[in-house]
């Protein structure tokens, strides 16, 4: 009888243990999720800067436009690095002549450099898909959903 009962109560044991691993692995996991995945919040400015064709300062938040790359400004392209053609110059000309006025943004995530990955809108709809359908800019880095 004592045999039965020290089995009985080391089972217990380990499957205490088990549960509280359990739950644990799951507390983490979800604290994983919830960074990954930050709350989408609102961002508006008048006449934002422009850096280049798929970044710009709207007051005071570095935004990188969602889905699309850009050429990229001289000397900004890292070695061993997949830049995308093109010129440059021109591509952040568009994006300026494009956010010239109101611009709206939506927050989605934050990249690798701590900018704010948004969908935004300016006079002409989406910047992404106008920065696209002009050439200035491809599609990369998500889904591009333009009307």
């Amino acid at each position: 009888m004592v045999l039965r009962n020290a089995g009985i109560h080391s089972a217990v044991q380990v499957l205490g243990v088990l549960v509280v691993l359990s739950i644990a692995i799951l507390a983490l996991w979800q604290g994983e999720v919830a960074q990954s995945s930050p709350p989408s919040f609102a961002i508006s400015c008048a006449n934002p800067r422009v850096i280049d064709g798929d970044t710009l300062d709207c007051g005071g938040h570095r935004i990188r436009l969602d889905a699309i790359d850009a050429p990229e400004m001289p000397g900004h392209c890292r070695k061993g690095r997949r830049c995308t053609p093109g010129y440059p110059f021109a591509s952040r000309d568009r994006l300026k002549a494009l956010t010239r006025g109101q611009v709206r943004c939506v927050a989605l995530d934050t990249d690798y450099y701590g900018r704010t990955v948004a969908r935004c809108d300016g006079r002409e709809g989406d910047l992404s898909c106008a920065m696209v359908a002009s050439g200035s800019a491809v599609q990369r880095y998500g889904t591009l959903r333009c009307g």
